[in-house]
């Protein structure tokens, strides 16, 4: 893009809150519950797990439950009730069906979840900052930095929201977490889809008002 961004043109979504069900890429499908409850029965696991947690993270992990178990029921219903186990950087599984990748992400009151045969996935949804330090944005756009800056601090926000939410979903596809330093993943704005490594990722601009990627590779034989 030789250190220019594009202004991105209005989402074509009509609506700004509600609920979104779709197929990010073949086979990988994902669910966002914007501003509304999200949809999904909860299992005994998923409560006897949030029991430990503090209010606020109870009720985020909760959420984030119900979006998954929702998206299961429509995809997948033989896993809708299987036990979510995780790794030591946090990766969520389901146990039993390591064939079905999963991940969920919330933010305020924006909650997803994705699912996918075959495939290890990560997912991850932001709402745009109230604002971007300079150090912040050079550290996480690099060589686009300069271009992002001369943005309009609102469109500077959400850019950056955009390029967070695919470097999230890359490290937690690989699931690796902050480890994989997700801010050295090279994002060429505004694209929908690109690579990172054996990973490929989208994101659902123009499905959707608040920024959301997903990243996806394809399981081990």
């Amino acid at each position: 893009m030789n250190g220019t961004v594009v202004r991105p043109a209005a989402p074509r979504a009509a609506r700004t809150r509600g609920r979104l069900f779709t197929e990010a890429a073949p086979g990988v499908w994902v669910a966002l519950a914007d501003g509304c409850p999200p949809r999904g029965h909860l299992t005994e696991g998923d409560l006897a797990g949030a029991a430990a947690l503090p209010p606020h993270r109870a009720a985020e992990r909760l959420a984030a439950r119900r979006a998954l178990r929702g998206l299961l029921a429509a995809r997948f219903p033989e896993a809708q009730d299987a036990h979510v186990v995780y790794s030591a950087h946090g990766r969520p599984a389901l146990a039993g069906r390591p064939d079905i990748g999963i991940s969920v992400s919330h933010e305020g009151d924006a909650v997803a979840a994705c699912a996918a045969l075959g495939h290890a996935v990560g997912l991850d949804v932001q709402h745009p900052p109230s604002s971007v330090p300079d150090a912040l944005l050079r550290r996480c756009a690099r060589e686009r930095a300069e271009a992002l800056s001369r943005l309009p601090p609102r469109l500077r926000a959400r850019e950056f929201a955009w390029l967070w939410t695919v470097q999230e979903a890359c490290v937690k596809a690989a699931g690796t977490g902050l480890a994989g330093r997700p801010w050295a993943i090279d994002v060429p704005l505004p694209a929908t889809r690109g690579t990172w490594g054996p990973h490929h990722w989208t994101s659902l601009r123009g499905r959707t008002t608040v920024p959301l990627s997903v990243a996806y590779t394809a399981l081990p034989n």
